[in-house]
């Protein structure tokens, strides 16, 4: 374990989704500047795991695309990540270049890059992408759980518009203008395929993985989709959640979600109150679904496919329930370095698994479109 922490404190580990905006705003709001009771991100587990850079995760909800006020939504979020830095600017930084990573780690802080997931944000408006990009925002996730005006979604078997609608091909080609980078989790896979006919830049899953594992489920990217996606460049990084690992995973899972769902209503508690959010927390961690070698099984499986210079590490974390042994918060990456030491990966292949790989991708887009910020 040595080798492993020695290197997590010396590369830049980039984890390309983290839920944590979404999760202080409707689950529960705690100080993630300190240690915290819940959730799988806060400074200080940062610091141990060697965490450089955690893409906040701008979720805007489905109900938003029949409600209306998705960008207002979207806005209170990134306001709420500009507040975690304003507020401790001695242990988070901002992040809209890649050049800020490597100026951030070097001074000790923890960056917070910003991404949308659901392109609802953007409602019917092209220009909401520059807004959002002014805004910081680096990549968005085109769709989430049912299909909106961009493209269908791999949840979601309405097939609204066979892949991506008109719009969404515009909107695509606005973010390679832009230079914000296209995010296909989530997306069908006729959208994968009309996305790859439209983008003229690398694609990236910010948190997808192997479809090998879980047969029939499409939210995980099939053989063909990730050589396709690797021959734009692009990065798959790989989701942590259990049920993204094994599809017998989910039936444990949602086995173990009714579990303290209903010993919390025994207890008369509020699911979100302070009691019955420890118990909640508590029960969480102490029941763990698979192992850190489920995840070095998806990246292998991607390395082997498409080579080590396509794979990357997006958790999902606050995102799932269900979490392995080894890997349930932003402390344990040292867990997942060791066991791809245990592999046979070198540390050159972890430097670029952790997050030179992703690194790759942003700062071509940038160099490509000349991005002034």
């Amino acid at each position: 374990m040595g080798r492993a922490l020695d290197l997590a404190n010396d590369i830049l580990i980039i984890d390309g989704h983290i839920d944590v905006p979404y999760w202080m705003a409707e689950v529960y709001k705690e100080d993630i500047s300190a240690a915290t009771i819940g959730g799988d991100f806060d400074y200080p587990r940062a610091r141990k795991g060697g965490l450089d850079a955690a893409f906040m995760s701008i979720y805007v909800p489905v109900r938003f695309q029949k409600s209306g006020g998705a960008r207002d939504y979207a806005n209170g979020l990134i306001d709420m990540v500009e507040g975690f830095v304003a507020s401790h600017p001695t242990k988070f930084g901002s992040a809209i270049t890649s050049a800020d990573i490597r100026e951030n780690h070097n001074a000790g802080l923890v960056s917070m890059p910003i991404g949308i997931e659901n392109g609802v944000a953007i409602e019917k408006d092209l220009h909401n992408l520059e807004h959002f990009f002014d805004r910081g925002v680096r990549y968005m996730t085109l769709v989430h759980a049912a299909d909106n005006l961009i493209c269908d979604s791999s949840y979601d078997k309405s097939g609204t518009w066979g892949g991506l609608s008109d719009f969404g091909r515009d909107v695509v080609r606005e973010m390679d203008r832009l230079g914000m980078i296209v995010d296909v989790s989530h997306v069908s896979d006729n959208a994968f395929v009309d996305v790859l006919k439209v983008a003229s830049r690398p694609l990236v899953a910010t948190h997808s993985s192997a479809r090998a594992f879980t047969p029939g489920w499409e939210r995980n990217l099939s053989n063909e989709l990730i050589l396709a996606l690797a021959g734009t460049g692009g990065v798959v990084m790989i989701n942590f959640g259990s049920d993204f690992l094994d599809r017998e995973y989910d039936v444990v899972s949602t086995r173990l979600r009714k579990r303290i769902n209903k010993r919390i209503e025994k207890k008369g508690l509020e699911r979100f109150s302070d009691e019955g959010f420890r118990m909640f927390s508590e029960f969480r961690k102490a029941n763990p679904v698979g192992s850190v070698t489920d995840v070095v099984r998806h990246i292998k499986h991607v390395a082997q496919l498409v080579g080590v210079d396509h794979v990357g590490l997006g958790s999902d974390f606050d995102g799932v329930f269900s979490l392995p042994v080894g890997l349930q918060d932003v402390g344990d990456y040292p867990n997942l370095i060791a066991a791809l030491f245990d592999d046979g990966f070198s540390d050159d292949d972890v430097r670029k698994i952790c997050g030179e790989n992703f690194m790759r991708v942003w700062q071509q887009i940038e160099t490509s479109v000349d991005v002034d910020v």
